[in-house]
């Protein structure tokens, strides 16, 4: 799905006006529709409904859920905000129909339940209680710069509200991209946020949590021209993307057609880390699957791993010493290995040397962190997978989530690689610049140990030949799926990182189930 820009969905919206032949007031029609069918099947009737409306194309939504949600016999009260004096032409012509649908009420001596009040400059604050819905129509897609004045007063007033609150198409006050010269206390705290057809890009990001709540894609047709003038770097993957992905085994196959994995890992004391990334491997499907580890951790690897091959370093301690990769599919390097001097000079050694697809993680990445125009020795198509700390390493530190995405993006085209940004929609960026931002995954997996799996995930993958990016776009969609089944069964506090291997399995049958 395309997380399109503010500029973007003009076009979007333009275009399905043109190609269906009908006016723009339908299309909003037809996206308040989709808001208000949302809203009822939430809220029942007896909940208040408190409807602020600003002069635009969301102030027109939201005086058409107010009408829809009227003609339910919810009891609504609407604030529209015409300060200026001035109406976009649709959000007139919803105004107009509120008031006619409020007419005809009368004239049929029914109860009136909609309370409709215009605020042309004075405005006298409803009370909000806490069994109240606040529906937030001020300020959609076009915002270009921070809210101030009075309608930023309005927005603080809704915030320290008890009540409930949902934001149709965009929290008013947040742009949709960029937010580093907003004035996030001038921004609604949304509870909820009903988007119209596509996601927008500040949703994925960590700070803006706070304000865009619970958020949901509500479908409404609209028509992608898929033109240059759509084209986005930023992507939300779903599953029906990664499915396609997924390869089907011969039925004679045998484990040498399903590649050889090698694995460096492990230091000693860190034993787990080679342990998670070795049985997630295994458990990804690889045929065969070398680990390279010192002697201190060959017993516990031996034992815990069976089905693996031990190459057992010549230091008793730590990695030490490169080895040649030409006899292998792919190699992963990072977890547990530490940051000795011997290990930096093997490492180095390991990397620019490399003759094969490569997955770079954990220490691997604190030493590039120290060393950081060591990146240039990576082979091209190369995959990373730094949690925060470790991306700050590479990248400097950054103001916020979108100067984080922009300048990976800068060092993944720089140096033709793949950057894995996780979080909580983990972000694989590419070579040519693109964001994919995945679906699965939970609170749970915040653990331990989580990122060793993802990284045997990868490498089990590139083993069996998918293409870099098939591997890491499939690869995050099967650890966080593997975490939201396990989660199902043991919630998110009880999760560990042993349990995303153990539901491996299930991720993939589930991924493959129609």
């Amino acid at each position: 799905m395309k997380i399109l820009s503010s500029a973007q969905l003009k076009i979007v919206d333009a275009h399905t006006i043109e190609q269906e032949q009908i006016n723009s007031i339908d299309l909003m029609e037809r996206a308040s529709r989709a808001v208000a069918d949302k809203i009822r099947s939430r809220w029942t009737v007896d909940t208040p409904m408190k409807i602020f409306a600003g002069p635009g194309n969301n102030g027109g939504d939201a005086l058409a859920v107010a009408r829809m949600l009227g003609e339910s016999n919810y009891k609504v009260y609407v604030y529209l905000f015409n300060t200026l004096g001035k109406l976009s032409p649709d959000c007139q012509s919803n105004r107009q129909r509120l008031l006619d649908f409020q007419e005809v009420k009368q004239s049929m001596s029914v109860s009136r339940n909609i309370e409709f009040v215009e605020i042309t400059s004075q405005f006298n604050p409803p009370q909000l209680e806490e069994g109240d819905v606040v529906i937030d129509g001020l300020f959609g897609t076009g915002l270009s710069r921070p809210l101030n004045g009075g309608f930023s007063s309005v927005v603080k007033y809704i915030n320290a509200s008890p009540a409930t609150v949902v934001s149709i198409d965009v929290p008013s006050g947040l742009m949709c991209e960029d937010n580093t010269y907003n004035v996030m206390n001038h921004i609604i705290k949304a509870d909820y946020t009903y988007t119209i057809q596509h996601p927008k890009l500040a949703f994925f990001f960590s700070e803006h949590e706070q304000f865009v709540g619970q958020w949901e894609v509500l479908d409404i047709g609209i028509v992608d021209p898929c033109n240059e003038e759509t084209d986005t770097p930023y992507i939300f993957t779903e599953r029906a993307d990664v499915k396609t992905m997924l390869k089907t085994r011969s039925r004679f196959v045998h484990k040498g057609m399903e590649g050889h994995a090698l694995l460096i890992a492990g230091k000693k004391g860190m034993a787990g880390a080679a342990i998670l990334s070795a049985r997630a491997c295994m458990r990804g499907g690889v045929g065969k699957l070398t680990i390279r580890t010192p002697e201190c951790n060959a017993h516990i690897l031996q034992a815990a791993v069976p089905e693996a091959i031990l190459d057992v370093d010549v230091d008793p301690n730590c990695f030490s010493q490169a080895m040649d990769s030409g006899d292998f599919d792919a190699l992963a390097i990072g977890p547990g290995i530490g940051t000795s001097p011997y290990t930096v000079q093997a490492f180095v050694e390991q990397v620019s040397s490399s003759k094969c697809q490569t997955v770079i993680d954990a220490d691997a990445l604190n030493i590039f962190g120290n060393h950081r125009g060591w990146v240039n020795l990576l082979p091209r198509r190369s995959i990373l997978t730094p949690h925060k700390k470790e991306l700050f390493g590479l990248i400097g530190a950054t103001r916020n989530s979108y100067e984080e995405l922009e300048r990976t993006r800068e060092m993944a085209a720089r140096n033709q690689i793949y950057i894995v940004i996780k979080g909580a929609y983990s972000a694989v960026v590419t070579p040519e610049g693109r964001a994919y931002f995945n679906c699965t995954g939970n609170p749970g997996m915040a653990t331990a140990g989580s990122g060793d799996v993802l990284t045997g995930i990868i490498l089990a993958l590139l083993a069996q030949s998918y293409k870099p990016e098939e591997a890491v776009r499939l690869g995050v969609y099967l650890h966080g799926l593997a975490g939201d089944l396990a989660a199902e069964e043991l919630d998110f506090e009880g999760l560990i990182a042993s349990d995303l291997v153990e539901y491996l399995p299930k991720a993939y049958k589930a991924l493959r189930q129609k």
